[in-house]
């Protein structure tokens, strides 16, 4: 059963780039920033219009603190690859978007007390902001107390080139050990980010976000290293809230596999239960 969400009408307060092509928006949505959690997301969509006619998904970045240290607002990092994204770049403060959630399952306690490695590709990194801070202790989200869940967290995220690398000094600035790599060897390691962590190995859970090859490349590693290992899917969703079934998922099941929402289900799985070969049509 999905747990509750808010929908409002969120003015924007801050959009801004990080990033070729990359953008941060925040918008003021107390309800939602009180109440989400690290790899929850939420549905955006432009009002007033029907041209796009669906929301989006976007993961949480992190939750915006007023003055009192109270969440208030909701930062939402963005890739730019399509109409939504395109028109989200000139929103400016005093416009505002519909947004609801907090939608999906959080990222789950890690195993163990020690090392803790996040795996991005892409714009997968967008996840893992509030995470670096739930983890170490120096955030609380959903309305939890701070806690200390990790002894060190290490951020390894990789890009195609130098110029779509965003977000970096946040990671560093919240606590991450932060390792790069870019596939044209234009930032740090020179070769795929799986690669890089397979030669820094030392973890006692691994979460992952990017895109599908990568995430079934680090499922694999994960695998062969018997490493505890969650994944926060990517995946295209229509609702969010698990009516219209465009999210489902393959994944293991004690008959053989099924299908479940990645909306309600996930987005985060852990990677054992999870079937590539059925996943492409």
């Amino acid at each position: 059963m999905p747990s509750p969400f808010f929908q409002t009408t969120a003015p924007v307060l801050a959009n801004y780039a990080l990033a070729h092509h990359t953008y941060l928006i925040r918008l003021e949505a107390a309800a939602i920033a009180r109440a989400i959690r690290p790899g929850q997301f939420v549905m955006l969509r432009l009002p007033h219009t029907s041209d796009p006619l669906l929301g989006r998904p976007f993961a949480l970045y992190d939750t915006a603190l007023d003055d009192s240290g109270n969440p208030m607002g909701l930062d939402i990092v963005y890739l730019v690859v399509g109409k939504v994204t395109t028109l989200m770049t000139h929103l400016r403060p005093g416009r505002s978007v519909d947004v609801w959630g907090p939608l999906g399952n959080g990222f789950p306690e890690p195993a163990g007390d020690r090392q803790v490695a996040l795996i991005a590709g892409g714009i997968g990194q967008t996840p893992f902001l509030a995470h670096v801070r739930e983890l170490l202790g120096t955030r609380g989200y959903g309305g939890q107390a701070a806690r200390r869940r990790a002894e060190r967290v290490s951020l390894y995220y990789g890009v195609r080139s130098a110029n779509l690398a965003a977000g970096v000094d946040d990671f560093r600035h919240a606590g991450a050990v932060v390792h790069l790599a870019s596939n044209d060897g234009s930032l740090g390691f020179h070769g795929y980010v799986t690669d890089l962590f397979d030669r820094q190995p030392d973890a006692d859970h691994v979460f992952g976000c990017g895109p599908e090859p990568m995430l079934q490349a680090l499922a694999s590693l994960a695998g062969r290293r018997r490493l505890p290992c969650h994944l926060s899917l990517e995946t295209p969703m229509a609702c969010g809230v698990g009516i219209c079934f465009s999210c489902a998922t393959p994944v293991k099941t004690p008959g053989g596999w099924d299908y479940r929402r990645a909306c309600v289900d996930g987005p985060v799985f852990d990677a054992a239960s999870l079937v590539w070969h059925d996943r492409q049509p």
